[in-house]
């Protein structure tokens, strides 16, 4: 089924939340009274099932960006289908998470970073609803990327963590690689001069699809590790130091999203979402 690009009544907006989980924040429990449910969309199935529920009485769809139980390398994740399905499901916004390395002295791993620009060093990934064949969305898009992140959005989550008293950044650009190797030395060292606040694997195309669907979309950002630039005899990155911090940090993480969920659903959104929806429509050329 096609999703249309609606106008918004500018009357006070009902939201829904979709909640994009990465490493280690795809547990269900966060929802009360939830219910699976797997779909297909016309780019192929979603990572997982859709996990509907709530949060503080605020409709929400969780799906785990890598599967249950991560089973999907970043290259292999459908975007589009993942982005789709919480579109068609009547997500307004994605709130999402993502483990990422620091590639700057001053951001520490544990600390949290509000995502609002990105340098795109992918090679594989679609990055568009509209390619041209028979079953996507028609036309070609061009959607602006000055401002990638909503910063209505961004805005709502620095609330939330400076509410909850945490150690954060409120500005981040993230270098997004191919992967699922980590960068060498002189990657690592080349994408900090360009200057990037940190890297991950999956930022892009989330974020492009999210702007393709008209949708709010914020990213909390949990750095790991320093990534492979230090040369100070400290740890380099691995999957065991990135597993080790990122149980920490997935607490952190689901005290935000309990924050800023209810936070979002006070907020009034028909403006937003009209400007964004519109933007997306005006962007494809029949």
């Amino acid at each position: 089924m096609e999703v249309e690009i609606d106008p918004i009544n500018m009357a006070k907006v009902q939201v829904k939340i979709g909640i994009i989980g990465g490493t280690g924040l795809d547990n269900p429990d966060i929802l009360v009274d939830k219910k699976e449910e797997f779909v297909d969309t016309p780019y192929g199935k979603p990572s997982d099932a859709l996990m509907t529920g709530t949060i503080s009485g605020i409709q929400c769809v969780l799906l785990a960006r890598h599967g249950r139980g991560h089973r999907i390398l970043p290259s292999g994740i459908n975007y589009r289908a993942n982005v789709f399905a919480l579109k068609n499901a009547g997500c307004t916004h994605l709130i999402v998470t993502t483990a990422c390395g620091s590639l700057q002295e001053h951001i520490h791993p544990g600390q949290i970073v509000i995502l609002d620009q990105f340098i795109d060093r992918t090679t594989k990934r679609e990055q568009s609803f509209y390619d041209g064949q028979p079953n996507s969305l028609k036309g070609i898009c061009h959607i602006p990327m000055h401002t990638p992140f909503c910063e209505k959005t961004r805005q709502a989550l620095i609330e939330s963590v400076k509410h909850l008293g945490m150690n954060y950044h409120r500005t981040g650009t993230v270098v997004s690689i191919e992967g699922p190797r980590f960068s060498s030395r002189a990657e690592s060292k080349l994408f900090q001069s360009w200057g990037g606040d940190v890297i991950n694997m999956t930022s892009v195309p989330e974020v492009v699809l999210a702007a393709e669907m008209g949708l709010c979309y914020g990213a909390i950002a949990l750095p790991t590790d320093f990534d492979s630039w230090r040369d100070d005899g400290a740890e380099h990155v691995n999957v065991e130091l990135v597993m080790e911090t990122f149980k920490k940090n997935a607490v952190s993480a689901l005290r935000i999203l309990r924050d800023v969920i209810p936070r979002i659903a006070k907020m009034e959104w028909g403006q937003t979402l009209a400007e964004k929806q519109a933007i997306a429509k005006e962007s494809v050329m029949q």
